[in-house]
């Protein structure tokens, strides 16, 4: 049985870091791609950063890039998601989900996962993260 799980969200003031983990569990396929997804109160689902288990290849959106990093474990169990400077739009829920949709994760690098989250086949619960003073 896939399981993810998130871990790592809280409350932290603007300007602060948090550190996400995803840990995966019960996955033995050899290609996919993970990504961070978030959804804030009243707002539609918003991609946030993947990873290519294929060739390590990351991308992050605007709104978080030079921010936030996502990378992965030695391993490949886990994956995280740094996030600093931390501001008030970026409290959410967030999400990991794994795909193994080819042509998605082929595109990683140019953020393809991140607008197709419905070729994504496994979710996690989800992590709230709260940034307020």
């Amino acid at each position: 049985q896939v399981q993810l799980v998130e871990s790592g969200g809280g409350l932290v003031q603007p300007g602060g870091s948090l550190r996400l983990s995803c840990a995966v569990s019960g996955f033995t396929l050899p290609d996919y791609a993970i990504a961070w997804f978030r959804q804030a109160p009243g707002k539609e689902r918003e991609g946030v950063s993947c990873i290519s288990n294929r060739d390590g290849s990351t991308f992050h959106v605007d709104s978080v890039r030079g921010r936030f990093t996502i990378s992965r474990d030695s391993a490949k169990t886990t994956v995280y998601l740094h996030m600093n400077s931390l501001k008030p739009e970026d409290t959410a829920v967030y999400y990991c989900a794994i795909t193994t949709e080819g042509s998605v994760i082929a595109g990683t690098k140019f953020g393809t996962p991140l607008v197709r989250s419905n070729e994504f086949d496994y979710w996690g619960q989800g992590t709230q993260v709260t940034v307020s003073s």
